[in-house]
């Protein structure tokens, strides 16, 4: 009972820090009808400011300490990214009404790291006095990357195999009805490479989505049975060049090649609470107007949105804790690596994921992220972990 109640007065004092008064500020005035508005340009500008700090702080930090002690932080911070995407796979997607492409692109979005939260996450531990490794934010990417490779990856997969069932059901659908009209299907007849080729699908009546006629052509054209390898590079390479992580590995390296301590402690420190107070009045409006988003798909999605944070981040916080008996790593590190792990993408990951998955819906993966699933690890996820670590540390 000593545990539960000393927990319980932690988490309720961590439901008043500013954080979330400005995030539930946001929602309300936005439920309102305010007409609030604040330009995208000084959003990114915001997100820019946050990151830069968080990395320039991670960059003193690896210079500074050992990088064996990161190593296995970092390795849980992949195998959670990973696992993230996984798990929607086996649940979300299983569920009625879920196409399996929305199900896998919500996945990526859930297991890619929001800057918003991370820096959230910083301010509170910072505020409560907690020790954490200041290294701990430039895990982002160690979990961020391989959600989305595996998302996009796992998306490619799965619409290579449809496009393969769907052209031997038509296949055999031809071949039927020439034989039911009494004749052969000798125009279907496959060549060494494997499938017909597009002129001999064309004579046969064509498919959906391909050409036909006699112009000539090969089995490899866009929409053709073969499944076609999905190259990983362009993935990561589009992950990197987001804004959110450009200013963040941007921070890291300065923070290892230069000596920016005094600006840090003189410019980026003092504006970093305003500024994130800022940031969370505008994610509360955002969380709002995403909701009608939400209602034009599945409901199982809000479900998802609201559980999936928590899981997610008590995945994260075990695995923190498996680090910490092993390594050391602090209750502070092990509370960020849980926030990071309950957070969505709100900034990188959407482009990214529109680009890799074009046929997924926007609407399913980034109105579940930004209506429920960003609300759910700020307002709960942060004050649940730091306070866990807390009491269990």
């Amino acid at each position: 009972m000593d545990f539960l109640s000393d927990f319980l007065t932690k988490f309720g004092a961590q439901l008043q820090s500013p954080t979330l008064g400005f995030l539930l500020g946001g929602i309300v005035i936005a439920a309102l009808g305010s007409q609030l508005a604040i330009p995208d340009a000084i959003y990114k500008f915001i997100v820019f400011m946050l990151l830069i700090k968080v990395g320039l702080k991670g960059g003193i930090a690896i210079r500074e300490s050992n990088l064996t002690e990161m190593l296995l932080p970092a390795l849980f911070a992949a195998a959670i990214g990973i696992l993230i995407v996984l798990i929607a796979s086996y649940t979300l997607a299983k569920l009625p009404g879920i196409r399996a492409t929305d199900a896998l692109a919500t996945g990526g979005l859930f297991g890619a790291v929001s800057g918003s939260t991370l820096a959230a996450g910083i301010t509170v531990l910072d505020a409560q006095g907690i020790e954490y490794e200041a290294w701990a934010g430039a895990l982002y990417p160690f979990m961020d990357i391989p959600a989305l490779v595996t998302a996009i990856v796992l998306a490619s997969i799965y619409t290579s195999k449809q496009k393969r069932d769907k052209y031997h059901k038509n296949e055999e659908y031809i071949r039927t009805e020439t034989v039911a009209a009494g004749g052969y299907a000798s125009e279907q007849i496959v060549p060494a490479g494997g499938y017909p080729t597009i002129d001999q699908r064309g004579t046969a009546g064509g498919y959906p989505g391909e050409r036909g006629g006699s112009s000539g052509g090969s089995s490899s054209q866009p929409g053709d049975a073969p499944s076609q390898r999905v190259k990983i590079w362009p993935i990561v390479k589009e992950s990197l060049q987001g804004s959110a992580l450009s200013a963040l590995l941007l921070g890291i390296a300065l923070g290892l090649i230069t000596r920016p301590e005094s600006v840090v402690e003189s410019f980026y420190e003092p504006l970093f609470r305003g500024l994130l107070s800022i940031l969370m009045l505008i994610m509360g409006m955002e969380a709002w107007s995403r909701i009608n988003e939400l209602r034009k798909v599945a409901q199982w999605y809000a479900l998802y949105a609201a559980v999936a944070p928590l899981l997610h981040g008590f995945i994260g916080f075990g695995l923190g804790m498996v680090a910490h008996y092993a390594t050391g790593f602090t209750p502070g590190g092990v509370a960020l690596l849980a926030v990071i792990a309950a957070s969505s993408s709100d900034i990188s990951g959407p482009p990214t994921l529109r680009a890799g998955i074009p046929s997924a819906n926007p609407s399913a993966y980034i109105g579940a992220s930004t209506a429920v699933g960003t609300p759910v690890a700020i307002a709960i996820g942060i004050p649940l972990f730091v306070g866990l670590s807390q009491v269990m540390m």
